[in-house]
């Protein structure tokens, strides 16, 4: 039970932390191109996915979208 109890808690904080990680990138203001972030945005759930997107495009409007947030020929947001 300990070993279960032990596997749980690591599988949590790991979530957690790429939670984290992703949140922080929607919500930066320097630059869309962050390697982590993109990796973590590009494999998140359509919905969540979108919703990071819009928000990505909302604070860069003029740049090219990441990968992940690009719609058909790669130069427009989803």
């Amino acid at each position: 039970m300990r070993i279960l109890r032990l596997v749980f808690i690591v599988a949590f904080v790991g979530f957690m932390l790429a939670g984290f990680q992703w949140y922080r990138y929607i919500t930066n203001t320097e630059s869309p191109y962050q390697e982590v972030g993109i990796e973590l945005n590009s494999r998140m759930p359509e919905p969540i996915r979108k919703w990071g997107c819009d928000r990505l495009h909302e604070t860069f409007a003029n740049t090219l979208p990441p990968y992940g947030c690009h719609a058909g020929d790669g130069t427009s947001w989803m």
